[in-house]
């Protein structure tokens, strides 16, 4: 059982996470669920609770409130594994390795008809040295410093999607 929540630090706030929490907020009150995080600053705690179907429930507990933690139950793997994977996109979470290969292929080939210069780094795509596309490998999935070189990529890859829809019978591998 933990009090003063807010005075601990991350290093403590770790011990935590992935494990059933009891946390209590006040006289009468408290929450229950499996510590997904914690905010660094504030303090505050993200408990998610699993229903039916697989759907997910969050609920945010202010630092400021919190009076006491207590650790109910540790996770299983199985556990520990929805946890880290209830809030992923889910094309991210559902992709098999060659589908992923395939798919950075397929965009490769795509910047390259349109006479970009496209280089893999491992698992990554970049492009003219300036911007990372990373797996799924989809307008979102774009990453640079530079706004308008990011927003013309990512236009052109909407493009594609439309122009060349993602499906294996109809892209070349």
């Amino acid at each position: 059982m933990q009090r003063d929540w807010p005075l601990l630090g991350p290093l403590q706030w770790m011990r935590y996470v992935n494990k059933q929490v009891k946390v209590k907020t006040g006289k009468d009150e408290e929450r229950r669920g499996w510590l997904l995080t914690v905010d660094p600053v504030s303090a505050s705690l993200v408990l998610v609770n699993f229903g039916e179907e697989g759907r997910a429930s969050v609920q945010v507990v202010m630092g400021h409130a919190v009076e006491e933690v207590e650790v109910l139950q540790e996770a299983d793997e199985e556990t520990t594994e929805r946890l880290q994977t209830s809030f992923l996109p889910p094309e991210t979470r559902s992709l098999d390795p060659a589908e992923l290969r395939r798919r950075k292929g397929v965009v490769r080939r795509w910047l390259e008809k349109n006479r970009l210069p496209v280089e893999e780094e491992g698992d990554e795509l970049k492009v003219a040295g300036v911007l990372t596309i990373t797996a799924p490998y989809g307008p979102e999935d774009c990453c640079s410093s530079n706004q308008i070189i990011l927003d013309r990529i990512q236009k052109l890859l909407q493009n594609r999607t439309r122009v060349q829809p993602d499906h294996p019978e109809t892209d070349p591998a």
